[in-house]
């Protein structure tokens, strides 16, 4: 496996996430706006993944990223970014992308009615902060 190519793949899929979450953010779709948030902070972590592993087949990198931390196998050096990541895929996972695509199913609320603007612009700060970490910790490997 071509490690650098996989990083840089995941990085076009982040950066191009993190474009539309801020188109729609700008025309007021806060659901899609967490949708694509979600997707990019999401490929941020499996971009810093990919680094040093395949990555796993989810919508929640967390765990592997976490493990990856736990055993060192990521330098200390990049702790601290990557637990920063790590606390935010932890928030902004596989809970946030179910309830973004499909709403709570088990109280009949559908997306739309889930999400805020104030849902968004927390979900749009975490998916710019989690690609700025990957692309500092791409450059850094």
């Amino acid at each position: 496996m071509n490690y650098k190519e996989e990083a840089e793949y995941r990085l076009r899929l982040a950066r191009g996430f993190l474009k539309e979450a801020e188109q729609d953010f700008q025309l007021s779709r806060w659901r899609s706006c967490v949708d694509n948030a979600q997707l990019s902070a999401e490929n941020s972590g499996k971009a810093i993944i990919s680094l040093f592993e395949p990555v796993e087949k989810t919508h929640d990198p967390a765990m592997q990223l976490k493990r990856l931390i736990d055993e060192k196998i990521i330098p200390s050096e990049l702790r601290t970014d990557l637990e920063e990541v790590l606390s935010f895929l932890g928030e902004w996972g596989f809970d946030k992308h179910i309830l973004s695509d499909y709403g709570d199913e088990i109280a009949k609320r559908d997306p739309w009615e889930l999400f805020s603007e104030e849902d968004a612009n927390e979900a749009l700060q975490t998916a710019r902060i989690c690609l700025s970490k990957a692309e500092k910790i791409y450059e850094a490997y």
